[in-house]
């Protein structure tokens, strides 16, 4: 038998249909629509191996377009239960619940299942990245769009997989996409906006291996609370063999971000136009009580246990990449701490350095970690007619992004963009309006003629990354 009870254990099951699925002799109607109109209730997800917490993310808010009933389908155990659970409590909460249906299939074979049921038409996974590739390329296959959580890869082993993945989910007419939620920030939203204002940023600088033209560096923590809850991560999530390396995990996100804001539309070729200069990395120690605090475990799992020194876990979660991409000098790095201190959160550094003037993201205290976008000019002289530029530059700006503003720095040669609370969305709701964007793709039939190149381009920089600082 492949389903047990104890899955629901502690569930609350009066708002989600579930219906647990154990044999092959439980068969419905497959479905073999992969064409979209934008109807109601047209495109029928699969949810595959959910043991991130991105996969219950991206069902938070429920779509039009999307049938409530959703097939979900993995290997048994606490990580399916921790889903089952989140999507729950989006059932019941009181402020605008979803209505999610949850058909289950729990076992080994639960990849082989899917493909063979086909239950529906797009799939969407976020999970264990050991495998994540291979699933990747035999939903493909099968003929589903994928809607992926990052990594789509971990290794170069992965990314020539994945290569072949793009290759038949064109032969196939499906669409594979990967969740960069980074895009839906509003700091770099606008970051990006005014870089292409040339009165006040010129053109982006080339730079140099010492002062890159762009810069991206992210703070993450371990221990951290999710939905109003603290995060219970799986024990694997610390296996670099299974989560993947920081160097080619959260750097995925920043690397998407150099393409996407400094070559706007714009095809990367990776063999001819992306050059590795170095990269290294790190490891965060952590005690069996930060474990155990972070996942409920009493214990390190034996596959940890090559990671294992003097009773601390190394996890690999830190690193660094320096890079040229069209000329352009780029360093994206990555640190994972335990906790953040009291009051902070994870944190985002971002600047673009341009010949009029340079656009920084700051995230840290002075800005009650909030992510704030500053101009700061190049010159001191000069500095009003920068400032004339910039408030008509805001001006038309304001016509996209009503509320926008802007205000000088006291004592400093820079000005903060003044952004409207209405469009500071949260991480959380990101998952939702990458969703939606990709619904967007779906009915159109295709992605913009530049996301596959750049989403090859992007696997090639951080896995190739990590062979160089393993060396």
């Amino acid at each position: 038998m492949n389903v047990s009870s104890r899955f629901l254990t502690g569930l609350c099951l009066s708002s989600l249909f579930l219906t647990l699925s154990c044999s092959s002799e439980n068969k419905m109607e497959t479905s073999t629509q992969t064409k979209f109109e934008g109807k109601e209730n047209e495109i029928k997800l699969v949810t595959l191996d959910p043991g991130h917490f991105h996969a219950h993310l991206v069902k938070k808010a429920t779509y039009p377009q999307v049938d409530p009933k959703v097939h979900v389908y993995a290997p048994g155990g606490p990580d399916l239960q921790a889903y089952l659970a989140a999507i729950e409590s989006y059932n019941t909460r009181a402020e605008d619940p979803t209505n999610w249906q949850m058909e289950v299939y729990a076992g080994t074979d639960f990849l082989e299942k899917m493909v063979s049921e086909k239950k529906g038409n797009v799939m969407v996974t976020a999970g264990n990245n050991r495998n994540k590739t291979k699933n990747l390329l035999a939903a493909v296959k099968g003929g589903f769009h994928v809607l992926a959580d990052k990594p789509m890869a971990i290794d170069p082993e992965g990314f020539a997989v994945l290569k072949e993945a793009f290759e038949e989910a064109e032969k196939n007419d499906v669409l594979l996409f990967d969740i960069m939620t980074e895009r839906f920030e509003i700091s770099t939203i606008l970051q990006k906006e005014f870089s292409l204002v040339e009165e006040v940023f010129g053109s982006l600088e080339n730079g140099t291996l010492d002062a890159p033209a762009v810069t991206k560096e992210s703070v993450h923590h371990f221990y951290k609370t999710v939905s109003g809850k603290p995060l219970q991560r799986p024990g694997w999530f610390y296996d670099v063999a299974q989560q993947g390396e920081g160097i080619v995990d959260v750097t995925t996100h920043l690397v998407d971000l150099v393409q996407w804001e400094c070559f706007p539309g714009k095809i990367i070729d990776y063999n001819n136009d992306i050059e590795m200069i170095n990269a290294t990395r790190w490891a965060t120690d952590l005690t069996l009580e930060e474990f155990t605090r972070s996942t409920g475990l009493q214990e390190f799992p034996e596959y940890l246990s090559p990671y294992i020194e003097d009773g601390m876990l190394k996890v690999y979660g830190n690193g660094e990449i320096n890079y040229k991409i069209n000329g352009v000098h780029a360093k994206v790095s990555v640190i994972w701490n335990y906790v953040a201190p009291e009051g902070s959160a994870d944190t985002h550094y971002s600047i673009m350095r341009g010949t009029k003037a340079n656009l920084v993201i700051r995230q840290d205290k002075k800005e009650n970690y909030k992510p704030e976008l500053y101009i700061e000019p190049i010159s001191s002289t000069g500095l009003k007619d920068f400032q004339d530029k910039l408030f008509a530059a805001v001006q038309k700006l304001s016509e996209k992004f009503p509320g926008l503003g802007v205000v000088k720095v006291t004592d400093a040669n820079a000005w903060r963009v003044e952004i409207p609370e209405s469009f500071r969305t949260s991480h959380e709701d990101h998952f939702r309006e990458v969703t939606e964007k990709y619904l967007e793709y779906l009915v159109a039939g295709k992605l913009p003629d530049w996301e596959v190149p750049n989403m090859i381009a992007k696997y090639f920089v951080t896995t190739t990354a990590l062979e160089m600082a393993k060396k």
